[in-house]
């Protein structure tokens, strides 16, 4: 103890110093190590509440919060086909504590908006997706829809008199809508609508005549016998709806349609919180609870490592321009 008391008269100075960078280093090291215990962790759903990539943000925010001992909340900030979201957490800071629960309609947007406020591949930081989540092709029953083909033929008995719903431009709802209008060639006005909720009242009402809702969101109309269920939209049919058709069984070849739910950071996030991240979520949607909560939702856990997931939105963009041009699609 002496030798130590003696040290600090003649080196004040450095002790002090090392003292310093001692203290600072640890309150990194803990800084780091709070991640994200230290604030709450904010998911930005670019939809109204209610539509499908809220229902599905939500209960992920639920059991992960408590995985990862903090709070998450559930931000909507719905418009312009979920632009105006993603440009919030384009913008936002790369800490961990901002994300994006986004749908495939992502990979369209670049394609439909000439002036977005951020770019699609090199602003966001793939987590992985989440699910996949069924479309399925509604009518209101007093319609009068009896079949797939029924409304095909009537469409085309009445070019251009028709309309369908989505839940904006560029939505799942809308590409799901626009792939089947191109392979059953119909010619059928495209009515957007601020979300899901609004685009179901109005299907309901018998002001639109179809719309491709995300089963989650429709499910329990149908049911309730306020929705007749036509089609899904998916390659296989739905296990909530066994006993309605792909829209492939129903007789319109290549309209098969993937709605994906999935979460990005911006950009500039550490790889470090990305994989943590990832590995949280995985974990979480493993959940026999939450497997049995989107089990019965009709949606599919959809999951990858964060590289796999940026390159699958490299390659759903190619497909998107495709689709985009070929169906004439444009905002209205």
């Amino acid at each position: 103890m002496r030798q130590f008391i003696n040290a600090l008269k003649v080196f004040p100075g450095n002790f002090i110093i090392l003292l310093a960078l001692t203290v600072f280093g640890m309150g990194a090291a803990h800084s780091q190590e709070a991640w994200p215990k230290a604030r709450t962790i904010r998911f930005i759903v670019p939809f109204t509440p209610g539509s499908g990539t809220d229902v599905i943000a939500r209960i992920l925010a639920n059991k992960l919060g408590d995985s990862l001992g903090t709070s998450i909340f559930v931000e909507n900030k719905p418009g312009a086909g979920g632009t105006i979201g993603a440009g919030i957490v384009a913008k936002s800071d790369p800490d961990g504590y901002t994300f994006l629960i986004q749908s495939s309609g992502h990979v369209v947007n670049p394609f439909l908006y000439t002036n977005l406020p951020y770019d699609t591949v090199n602003d966001f930081a793939g987590i992985t997706p989440l699910v996949q989540l069924p479309n399925v092709m509604v009518t209101a029953p007093a319609a009068g829809y009896v079949s797939v083909s029924d409304l095909v033929s009537k469409v085309q008995a009445a070019p251009g008199v028709k309309n369908y719903a989505s839940a904006g431009n560029g939505s799942a709802t809308h590409m799901n809508a626009e792939k089947f209008k191109l392979a059953a060639k119909l010619n059928a006005n495209h009515i957007p609508y601020k979300g899901t909720p609004d685009a179901i009242t109005d299907t309901i009402a018998g002001r639109v005549d179809w719309f491709f809702s995300p089963i989650v969101s429709a499910l329990p109309l149908i049911k309730d016998g306020k929705l007749q269920a036509l089609a899904v939209g998916t390659s296989k049919r739905s296990a909530v709806l066994p006993n309605v058709p792909t829209t492939i069984e129903a007789g319109v070849p290549n309209s098969s349609y993937i709605f994906w739910v999935g979460i990005f950071a911006p950009s500039k996030t550490s790889i470090k919180i990305i994989n943590q991240m990832n590995a949280s979520i995985i974990k979480v949607m493993k959940d026999p609870s939450v497997v049995d909560q989107l089990s019965k939702l009709g949606a599919e856990p959809m999951l990858m490592s964060p590289a796999k997931f940026d390159q699958m939105v490299k390659v759903e963009m190619d497909a998107a321009s495709i689709l985009v041009k070929e169906s004439k699609m444009s905002v209205n």
